[in-house]
């Protein structure tokens, strides 16, 4: 696997300014973003079972990515969040989906299916794809199949083989807990009341008078 760590930060942009444009059919946490404190940089990129693992920059999440061989170069990321929410993204070099189109795709995992389950177009990196989210159950599902088919209709869209999927997982999971360890480290600052106005809304001649 080549060039894993700015496949795993570009993709996160990407998934991340999507995300932001609200029209995702499903609920998609960002992911990576421009600032990097140190719980980005206490997680070192690892390559586990042939699959990349990196913390998200913002410190909400993980990734585990995978570049395939072939016609367009298959690239395969899952990302984790702190709160269980995860989101799958798949891009090829051929494809020709356009940034946030609207699908239905099958997703046919060893041991779970998702049939004309909702996915959002994005691009990254000169690929093409799409990105979706699944129940927090997913990553199991995902550690412990062999391959995973992807279907538009009756139309193949992706067969990926998931060999070392189980470790990927539980190295995911180790990332995350690293993460929530610097988060209960450094618990978030709430922003000071005194600098919240009583009415945001007003002009700005009247909000001097809503203290």
């Amino acid at each position: 696997m080549t060039g894993c760590h700015p496949v795993i930060a570009r993709i996160g942009r990407d998934v991340a300014a999507t995300a932001r444009t609200g029209l995702l059919l499903v609920s998609i946490a960002s992911g990576v973003v421009a600032s990097a404190p140190a719980s980005a940089r206490d997680y070192p990129l690892r390559n586990v079972g042939g699959w990349a693992i990196a913390s998200s920059r913002d410190g909400t999440g993980c990734f585990l990515t995978k570049e395939y061989d072939g016609t367009g170069g298959t690239t395969l990321l899952l990302g984790l969040d702190l709160d269980g929410a995860n989101r799958l993204t798949v891009l090829n070099a051929n494809w020709s989906i356009a940034p946030q189109d609207r699908l239905a795709l099958d997703f046919r995992l060893s041991n779970a299916s998702f049939p004309r389950h909702a996915a959002v177009g994005i691009a990254s990196g000169g690929k093409r794809g799409f990105v979706t989210s699944f129940g927090k159950r997913f990553p199991v599902h995902f550690a412990t199949s062999r391959s995973l088919e992807i279907f538009r209709g009756n139309v193949p869209v992706a067969r990926l083989i998931l060999t070392g999927s189980g470790a990927a997982v539980a190295e995911l999971r180790r990332c995350i807990d690293a993460q929530r360890k610097v988060q209960g480290a450094n618990p978030p600052r709430s922003e000071s009341s005194g600098s919240i106005p009583v009415d945001p809304f007003a002009t700005p001649a009247s909000r001097k008078g809503n203290r």
